[in-house]
Order: C-alpha cells, then sequence, then structure tokens
C-alpha cells in the first residue's frame, strides 16, 4: 500500500511541478504586476469572498461522495446522476448569496460584474473538482493528475498569448476572468469523457428531490466544516480590504502576493489530501494500519515545508523584490509570516483529512469553530492597525492553534502513538535547519547563491535525519 501511495504520489507531484509554478509566476504573478496591486487585491478580495460562500455550492458534497464511492465503488453509478442534480440546483443560490453580500459589503459597478463572473469561474470549478472527486475515489489517481492541470494548461496558453503576444494592448483584469471561464469549461468536457470511460456513468441529471434532499442532508457536517475552515482562510483578504484604510487595496494586493507563494506550496499539500482520503477511508474500513501513512505523509511534507518557511524568514524581501514590482521590507514580512503557516497546513492536510475519513465530523467542526473565532477576532484588532502584516500574523497563530489541535485529537480518537522519537527528529531538524539559513543570510556573497546553499543543506538534512532514506529513492526510482 505504501509502495502504491508513493508511486502515485510522485506521478502527481511531477506533473503539477511541470504545469502549475508556470501558471503561478508565469502567468497569475504577471497578471499582478500589470494591473497593479490595487487592481489585483480588488480581484482577490472578490474571489476570497465567492471562497468563503464556495460551501452553498459544494455543500460538502465532494467530501461526502469521495468518502462514499472509495468505500463502495459500486454506488458510483447510482449515486452520480443525483449529486449531479444537487450540485447544479445549488449554483442559482450560491450566485444570489454572494451578489447579495457583495451588495451589502459595499461593492458596485463593474466590480459586481467582475464578482458574477468569478462566481462563474467558482462554480465551474466547483463542478471540476466533483467529477475529480469520482476519479480519485476510484484510485485513478494518474488520471486525476492529468485532469487537475488540464485547466491550467489552456490558461497558460491563452493568457501568454494576452500577456506576452506584441501589438495587444494593455492588459485588463476582465480579461483574466473571461480566459478562465473559457478554460474551465474546456476542462470540463475532458474530465466527463474521461468518467464516461472508467466508469460509464449518466450525465443526465436525476430530479429525484426526495434523493437529492437525501443527500444535501447527509452532507450537512461537510458542509459546515467546508464552511468554517474557508472563513478563517479566505477571510483575511475581504477584512485587509475593508478595514486598512485609504490603501487597502495595494494592502490587499501586497497580502495576495505573499499568499500566492503559499498556495504554490499548498498545492503539494491538496494533492497529498486528495490520495490520503479515499486511502484512508479504505484502511479503516479494513481496519488495517495506518500509523505507517501516516508517519511517511509527514516525513514527505514537513520537512519541504519547514525549508520554504525558512527561505521566507530569511530572504523574503529579496524573493518579493524579485518576483513583483513596489516591493520593500514590509512586504518581506508579510511573505514570510504567511510561509510560516506553511507546516500548520501540511499538518491539517494529513490529521484533519484522517479524522475525516474517520468519520469525526463533529469533532472537526468544533475545532474548526475555534479557528473562525480566533482569526476574526483578532483579525478585527490587528488589521486597523497594522493591515497587511497584522492578517499575516493571524493566520501563523490561528493555523499553528490548529494543527496541535488535528494531532492531539487524531492520536486520541485513532490510538496513534505519540512517537517521541519523530517529535524529536524534526525539533532537530528544525533548529540545525534555522542556523544553516541564519547563517547563509550572513554569507557575503548574491543572496540568490546564499539561498541555493541554504535549500542545499536542508535537503542534506532530510537524508541526514533520514526522512527519506537513499535506499528508498533508489527502490522507487529502480521501479
Amino acid at each position: 500500500m505504501r509502495r502504491f501511495f508513493v508511486k502515485n504520489l510522485l506521478f502527481v507531484i511531477a506533473v503539477n511541478l511541470l504545469v502549475k509554478p508556470l501558471w503561478v509566476f508565469l502567468v497569475d504573478r504577471t497578471v499582478q504586476n500589470r494591473v497593479g496591486h490595487a487592481g489585483y487585491g480588488t480581484y482577490q478580495a472578490l474571489v476570497n469572498l465567492g471562497l468563503i460562500f464556495n460551501i452553498i455550492l459544494d455543500f460538502g458534497l465532494t467530501y461526502y461522495n469521495t468518502h462514499i464511492i472509495s468505500g463502495a465503488p459500486g454506488k458510483l453509478r447510482s449515486l452520480f446522476p443525483a449529486m449531479l442534480s444537487a450540485r447544479l440546483l445549488l449554483v442559482a443560490g450560491y450566485a444570489a448569496i454572494v451578489l447579495a453580500a457583495g451588495l451589502l459589503i459595499g461593492y458596485s459597478g463593474g466590480e459586481m460584474l467582475l464578482l458574477g463572473g468569478i462566481l462563474a469561474i467558482q462554480s465551474l470549478n466547483s463542478l471540476m473538482l466533483f467529477l475529480r472527486s469520482n476519479v480519485s475515489a476510484l484510485r485513478k489517481f494518474r488520471a486525476d493528475a492529468l485532469l487537475s492541470v488540464a485547466d491550467r494548461l489552456l490558461l497558460i496558453g491563452v493568457c501568454s498569448v494576452l500577456l506576452f503576444w506584441p501589438g495587444m494592448p494593455a492588459f485588463k483584469i476582465e480579461w483574466f476572468v473571461l480566459a478562465q471561464i473559457v478554460c474551465y469549461a474546456a476542462a470540463i468536457v475532458l474530465a466527463m469523457l474521461v468518467m464516461r470511460r472508467i466508469a460509464s456513468v449518466s450525465f443526465t441529471p436525476s430530479l429525484n428531490i426526495k434523493e437529492v434532499g437525501a443527500i444535501v442532508k447527509k452532507s450537512i457536517p461537510y458542509a459546515t466544516l467546508v464552511f468554517l475552515m474557508a472563513v478563517h482562510t479566505r477571510a483575511d483578504t475581504v477584512l485587509i480590504e475593508r478595514l486598512s484604510g485609504p490603501d487597502s487595496k495595494d494592502h490587499a494586493g501586497i497580502y495576495a502576493a505573499g499568499y500566492r507563494l503559499l498556495d504554490v506550496g499548498n498545492m503539494f499539500g491538496i494533492m497529498f489530501a486528495g490520495m490520503l482520503l479515499p486511502m484512508f477511508g479504505r484502511l479503516l474500513s479494513q481496519q488495517n494500519d495506518i500509523r505507517p501513512i501516516v508517519r511517511l505523509s509527514v516525513n514527505m511534507l514537513l520537512p519541504g515545508a519547514f525549508i520554504a518557511t525558512g527561505a521566507a524568514v530569511f530572504f523574503g524581501t529579496e524573493i518579493m523584490q524579485l518576483l513583483y514590482t513596489d516591493m520593500d521590507a514590509y512586504s518581506g514580512q508579510v511573505f514570510a509570516w504567511l510561509m510560516a503557516c506553511f507546516p500548520a497546513y501540511c499538518i491539517m492536510y494529513i490529521y484533519s483529512t484522517l479524522l475525516t475519513a474517520n468519520g469525526n465530523l463533529i469533532l472537526l467542526n468544533k475545532v474548526a469553530i475555534a479557528g473562525v473565532v480566533i482569526n476574526l477576532s483578532l483579525n478585527s484588532w490587528l488589521i486597523p492597525e497594522r493591515q497587511a502584516l497584522g492578517a499575516a500574523q493571524v493566520a501563523f497563530v490561528t493555523q499553528t492553534t490548529l494543527a496541535v489541535l488535528y494531532i492531539f485529537f487524531s492520536g486520541r480518537k485513532l490510538e496513534l502513538d505519540k512517537g517521541p522519537r519523530l517529535i524529536a527528529a524534526h525539533l532537530g531538524y528544525i533548529t540545525l535547519l534555522g542556523a544553516a539559513g541564519y547563517l547563509c543570510s550572513q554569507l557575503n556573497i548574491d543572496w540568490r547563491y546564499a539561498l541555493l546553499i541554504f535549500i542545499a543543506c536542508g535537503v542534506t538534512l532530510i537524508f541526514l535525519f533520514r526522512f527519506v532514506s537513499v535506499a528508498s529513492v533508489k527502490a522507487l526510482m529502480a521501479k
């Protein structure tokens, strides 16, 4: 099982490494530099407003669907038409509620039109995630990996023409929105073809209201969890854009610039979670030992997260100035605090996924409520005073607190061993990595060479601490 997991995971990572960094650094970053931090900050605030209410669009159906199909693949054909109908019915309610929220917050005119386009993007994206959840639940991880980058491949091609073709007029954020709508629609057509090939499902929606209602009712715990997590992870940009004073849109843009790099790291954590949920579900249903997969996931995710955090702490200002225009030490501090959240997110992708697969939804909702209370209360205090920096510091406090709670409750519910040797190894790794980062930052050489030396030190320490053994890497490469 571990070999199956690692082989497929490496394929997923390889595919995403080829495509998603191109999207983030070639396209998305360039869009922000072309339209300016204020224009992109407004766009990102509207995106996050839609994400907060995304639960209305999804209502936990993706989690519920993956949980059911991974345990009983034979239910896919009968369940799929009803699930598809439920999602289509939720789109109208989602659009109405988010547009009403936008008006109440104070958006108008062009901002509301932009919000309408963003809602179309998120509706298409939600449908794509639902289709992919069926593919991954059937453990077709390679097909899921290719589908996960299909929209980005199309967008890279379309946006590259709009951004870099000689003679094109000044790029507008509205073009970015329209390009995403077209490319997501094309990717959904491809996903439907894959679904028909691997499962022969029917795409005719079921109008059985009773069945759809039963599915929605069963999804309520999942829906509540997704909503609460969206609040404590996505409300910050909206609050910055509304509470930071006269330069609020610029501060939202700075925060979005730093968060973009955190999202790059989170892509791989999300890939882990997407594979772990059906795998944990299968192992738990068969009463097999989950500890080897948990330990393997921790050792694969956390060291890389610590390296990324160290790079932001010691070289954050230089990285932001390299990637964006008009950045300073303040933006470097925002970036460093945001990247400090990355290890906590990695812990969440492992342990909250484990608790989800085990059916501990009530517990997860209680933890998420704690995260919402911490996040909103601290943000309402620190954002007016420190703007984007305050929001980044609150994000670190919130996500770190939740990570500790996820580990604690996973140990209690699933009787996981406390792993003192594993904890000691990671603490030792952090200590030596921090020392290496400080020494590298003091070297009297170009910062980019110092950063490369720091990364090399971090990778070397991974092997010295045997988080990943040379023998295991050779065995995987041989196969």
